[in-house]
């Protein structure tokens, strides 16, 4: 289909278990498009269960971003800015629609905004290490105490446990840069890629069954077995990460930190706590056109995604790309 070269991304965008997946799939089939997913965790190996992989056999239709590192190993937006657009373009240049789907809203929208990745966005960073170091050594409270003593405007907005941007706002201090001020500012980037915004709406009691019960299921399926596969191969750093959820809680069990039991309901809470930053973080944006993901109904939301899109292409023939528009 020639003419999808010149058609808008589509990114499926949404909280976890809110049925992306499943929804993209359907669409990529529908449009002749292809799927990248934008999800942060999902980049790492052998992650599967636990990350909420889409099962090879139920891949439809091709799937790109997906096993790009083994765990542990540095990634980031900066570079998944550049996987993805490199994507977008080999999937135009095939006749084919690109979509991008997943609910890491700053992979979305790395990949679809003007946003400059300063420099020591991307991987071996020196200054990475030394703070990295600091964190392991003194624990991450003592990091953040650091930086709230040399940037208080950026530890204002960071929790004390989330060290990785801890540390990146440590990086574009060194840089000469705030990382408060650079998140202020993601509310006025403009957009670089054309693209069309599917976001799932789920009630949060919905939602939270549905988390409970995809948890269950990943542990039925395997994600204990997973997890010690990967920690026989020497991937306990990468996969006890804080972000790591559902990895890291297992591996406490196994340790005999905590009863597995316990590890099941650790993960659910943080994933449900995870869920709603997603929800927040999309909120946000007004470009997004919400359809009610209640009942996962595929036909239903197929049907409304595929009118979004159509009235989105028939507004969009002969126009440039608009600009970001974000609700403060």
């Amino acid at each position: 289909m020639e003419g999808n070269s010149h058609k808008d991304v589509v990114c499926v965008v949404g909280p976890t278990a809110s049925g992306k997946s499943s929804l993209a799939i359907r669409l990529a089939q529908t449009l002749d498009g292809e799927i990248v997913s934008a999800d942060s965790m999902q980049v790492y190996r052998g992650m599967d269960i636990g990350t909420g992989k889409v099962p090879d056999e139920q891949r439809l239709v091709p799937h790109f971003g997906l096993d790009l590192v083994d765990p542990g190993e540095p990634y980031s937006a900066a570079l998944f800015q550049t996987y993805a657009r490199e994507r977008f373009n080999d999937i135009q240049s095939r006749g084919k629609r690109p979509l991008l789907c997943g609910g890491t809203g700053f992979y979305v929208r790395a990949a679809i905004d003007d946003y400059d990745f300063a420099e020591g966005e991307q991987i071996d960073n020196p200054v990475r290490k030394r703070y990295m170091k600091i964190a392991a050594e003194r624990g991450s409270h003592e990091l953040w105490k650091l930086l709230d003593e040399a940037d208080s405007d950026s530890a204002a907005v960071i929790p004390e446990n989330d060290v990785k941007r801890v540390v990146r706002a440590f990086e574009m201090l060194e840089a000469g840069e705030s990382y408060a001020k650079r998140k202020e500012m993601l509310s006025t980037i403009p957009q670089h890629v054309p693209a069309v915004f599917i976001g799932l709406s789920v009630d949060v009691e919905v939602l939270k069954k549905r988390i409970d019960d995809r948890v269950d299921e990943m542990v039925e399926s395997g994600l204990v077995e997973e997890v010690k596969g990967l920690l026989d191969k020497g991937f306990r750093e990468g996969i006890t990460a804080p972000q790591a959820i559902g990895y890291k809680e297992i591996v406490a069990a196994l340790d005999g930190e905590i009863s597995l039991d316990e590890a099941i309901g650790q993960i659910k809470l943080a994933t449900r706590r995870y869920a709603k930053r997603q929800r927040t973080w999309f909120r946000k944006d007004a470009r997004i056109h919400w359809i009610n993901a209640d009942t996962l109904n595929l036909d239903y939301m197929l049907e409304e995604a595929l009118g979004i899109v159509a009235t989105i292409d028939g507004n969009r023939e002969g126009e440039p790309s608009c600009a970001t528009t974000m609700i403060s």
